[in-house]
């Protein structure tokens, strides 16, 4: 028999599963597991809605580590007043069901949601959203959670003689498990099944804890099988990893290490994107031409360099939008690529037809320019979206290593991707801290969108001298008229004292603030109607 300490120093004798302590290990080790794995999962579910940054991030792990504090205070206390272990294995059967739900309802939870909210906050917007996202979908089954370890150890322990032994067992247990949640779903179950499955199947093997227990003790009633059933019932709906789910004419729709991915197409075109409700990452006319977007303007750099067979490197080549204009714009070209997500290069190959003779290596852009020597004419920066932009390649340090690269008379462009005129916006910042690096700045707003190019070289002619020049000896008729209309529209920076380093780059927060921009101006339309209209004129609206 296996004692269980009672209130009052009592035992109560149990057989079965737990007459070793073996599956008490087994347990709290599945369940530091499951932790980790929901955490790598709800940043999954999040990213394609509110984005991966950092402020996402600290939102799941503050909303997990409260979840788990106050699942450890209830556990304890109530492992106290009853310390049968079927009260347990109870909780952690409704936390898998839960678990097990999240695929089939955490999406249409995380849209009401943020329909709800998209009236009323009007600042800071994204944050308010992913933190009551991961209140209602996360909180509960991570508090069910937190209370296992509490309770273990007061089943565990049988004696004060051996109490700490039993307590250091049971955290080593926790710790190896929470390792193995880490890496499981980053580097197999996410990449291999999506996240819909990451949470079926760990959310299944608590599942399997739960029941191995009450079949063992004989104890399986009609609400076990009944949640058995409910599982069963979200593995079906749940399966699917579609996160927009209401489109259905996507050409592809998956998730890499690093991103969700979504290739969509129509008559003229075929678009990747990384985020469900905005943005647009790369995209390839069908017919060959000019995308009548930021690539376009971005075609100014080559250019300006002035050389009949410019080096060209893209540094977020992605499904190599930039690196396939300069292939059919300058024939003569030599473009290398450098993209962290494989997954995504080989979404270019499939679907994008990125030219074979472009070189794709997949590599951060930053740690990329550390480690080779070579010099370029042309280094496109496009390796920002949405608020993540990567804090390592907006600093000094970073456009410093761009500038050791850049060839003699060698031209770097810059994809703002959200226009932001403000004294304090990201864009500012941004180009402030190319001014301090580069001597010879301009920028051109890119009509119809929210992006901005900004061009910058070391020294020698003033950049819209250089364009104006190129453009004798270019033969692109189209590409002509627009960069034409581009070097018209092309001035000069004044550069102020605002400055990105590795030290301090608080790129989220700056970005947070343009999004809120962004998203107030969308909605003001709306928010004008159902004023005036009520709610059954915004519905009639939206039809």
């Amino acid at each position: 028999m296996n004692p269980i300490s009672m209130k009052g120093g009592d035992y109560l004798e149990t057989s079965g599963i737990l007459h070793k302590k073996w599956y008490l290990y087994l347990t709290e080790f599945f369940a530091g597991v499951s932790v980790m794995a929901v955490e790598l999962g709800a940043s999954r579910l999040l990213a394609p809605y509110f984005s991966s940054s950092q402020i996402v991030w600290t939102i799941i792990i503050g909303t997990i580590m409260i979840a788990m504090a106050l699942g450890n205070l209830w556990g304890g206390k109530t492992a106290d007043k009853d310390p049968d272990p079927a009260r347990l294995y109870r909780r952690i059967l409704v936390a898998a069901l839960w678990i097990a739900a999240i695929p089939v309802a955490g999406k249409y939870v995380i849209l009401g949601i943020s329909a709800l909210l998209v009236f009323t906050v009007n600042t800071h917007f994204l944050i308010v959203a992913a933190f009551a996202s991961c209140m209602v979908i996360f909180v509960f089954p991570l508090f069910l959670l937190g209370t296992v370890t509490p309770s273990l150890v007061k089943y565990a322990v049988g004696s004060l003689s051996d109490s700490g032994s039993t307590v250091g067992r049971m955290g080593a247990c926790n710790t190896v498990g929470s390792i193995l949640g880490t890496f499981l779903p980053t580097f197999v179950t996410i990449p291999a099944v999506g996240t819909a499955a990451t949470f079926l199947i760990f959310s299944g093997v608590l599942l399997l804890i739960g029941l191995a227990y009450f079949i063992s003790e004989k104890k399986l009633t009609w609400r076990g099988i009944l949640i058995l059933l409910l599982f069963l019932a979200c593995a079906f709906f749940g399966r699917s990893n579609s996160f927009a789910f209401w489109d259905e004419n996507l050409t592809y729709e998956g998730e890499s290490v690093y991103n969700y991915l979504q290739v969509k197409e129509d008559d003229r075109r075929v678009i990747l994107s990384t985020n469900v409700l905005f943005g647009v990452q790369s995209m390839m006319m069908k017919d060959g031409g000019l995308t009548g977007m930021y690539y376009d303007y971005a075609l100014a750099a080559p250019v300006m360099a002035g050389k009949r067979a410019p080096r060209v490197l893209v540094l977020g080549n992605g499904t190599g939008t930039f690196a396939r204009q300069c292939r059919a714009c300058f024939p003569e070209a030599r473009v290398e690529g450098v993209e962290i997500d494989g997954r995504i290069t080989r979404l270019a190959a499939e679907y994008f037809d990125l030219p074979a003779e472009v070189t794709v290596t997949e590599y951060d852009g930053r740690a990329y320019l550390q480690a080779i020597e070579g010099e370029y004419d042309v280094i496109m920066v496009d390796a920002y979206q949405d608020i993540t932009i990567p804090f390592q390649m907006s600093t000094v340090e970073f456009f410093t290593q761009v500038r050791e690269h850049l060839a003699e008379g060698g031209v770097m462009v810059v994809n703002m991707n959200m226009h932001s005129d403000g004294e304090n916006s990201i864009n500012v910042w941004l180009a402030d801290t190319i001014c301090s690096v580069f001597s010879n700045v301009c920028e051109v707003e890119v009509p119809y969108s929210t992006n901005k190019e900004l061009f910058a070289a070391v020294g020698g002619k003033a950049l819209p001298e250089r364009l104006q020049d190129g453009l004798a000896d270019l033969s692109d008729a189209p590409l002509c008229a627009l960069l034409r209309q581009a070097a018209e529209q092309l001035t000069p920076y004044a550069p102020g004292e605002r400055l990105l380093t590795d030290d301090r780059a608080p790129v989220e927060m700056l970005g947070m603030s343009v999004i809120d921009t962004l998203i107030r101006d969308e909605v003001q339309v709306y928010k004008t109607i159902y004023e005036t209209e009520g709610l059954s004129g915004l519905l009639e609206r939206l039809r």
